[in-house]
């Protein structure tokens, strides 16, 4: 399926024909298979889908981690052939260095990635982004002294600070618990509104899709599994959970997803 976007909003992050075969002992296997996406510059995108339809395969493409078996990623018109400082990753288990304190963690990577800034630069825009996931105060903590969403905060932050074109999140809210998760929707939202960076974000949560997303792509099961359906989300932002709850077209779109995943691609375990 090609999502075509109109003229009005050009292409900023561009799947061309992907595919992606990988080599095993028991021969080729085919994880992806003619891959059409359009993202446009600022766009918050969501990619659901069951385990193995090739998510975090994308996500890999996109930061620089893995090339394209068949066709092409492009940023801003360029092929993307390796990481760079423009795509910050998010993982799901934080990757903070246990030794570092939570601001040393945020500034070892502006320092790394926006080396023109001078110190005193520097500074503030680390503490700019300690304050924006409310951790000033945890600043000279290390990560073994903070909970895991005070960690995730730490990584959100790090991500950002750096300024990238491309922010990539690997389900970073997956092994929280649900308040601290909506804590965290609304701080995301409030940094990606200041930044707008583009985001391509992996989620097994049709609830958090649709609170976060403009779009979310919907993924067939693999082998060779490829975009299905691409939903539009129409909720005007800045956006609240309880306004998006009480909405109506909430429950026609979670149900369309419901449809998608649980009927039409349910996953077979057998």
């Amino acid at each position: 399926m090609s999502a075509v976007l109109p003229a009005a909003n050009p292409s900023f992050l561009e799947f061309s024909g992907v595919g992606q075969t990988f080599t095993t002992r028991r021969g080729p296997f085919e994880a992806l298979r003619n891959i059409n996406l359009q993202v446009r510059q600022g766009e918050f995108l969501c990619v659901i889908g069951h385990s193995g339809c090739g998510k975090s395969t994308l996500l890999n493409m996109v930061s620089g981690f893995l090339k394209p078996s068949t066709g092409q990623v492009s940023l801003a018109g360029q092929p993307i052939e390796r990481p760079g400082p423009d795509r910050m990753v998010v993982f799901q288990n934080y990757s903070l260095l246990p030794w570092k304190t939570v601001w040393q963690n945020v500034n070892l990577a502006v320092q790394a990635a926006r080396p023109e800034l001078d110190a005193a630069t520097r500074q503030r825009v680390v503490d700019h982004h300690l304050e924006m996931v409310h951790l000033s105060e945890a600043a000279g903590k290390k990560p073994g002294q903070i909970s895991g969403g005070m960690k995730q905060r730490v990584a959100i932050a790090r991500a950002l600070a750096v300024n990238p074109a491309v922010l990539v999140l690997d389900e970073p809210f997956g092994a929280l618990d649900a308040i601290t998760k909506e804590e965290l929707h609304e701080e995301l939202l409030a940094i990606w509104r200041e930044q707008k960076p583009t985001v391509l974000m992996i989620t097994h949560d049709i609830d958090e899709a649709l609170f976060l997303a403009d779009r979310i792509v919907m993924m067939t099961n693999g082998p060779a599994a490829t975009i299905g359906e691409i939903l539009t989300v129409p909720f005007e932002r800045p956006r609240n959970h309880d306004a998006i709850l009480a909405d109506a077209r909430y429950g026609a779109l979670r149900n369309q997803a419901l449809d998608f995943l649980y009927r039409r691609h349910a996953h077979d375990d057998a």
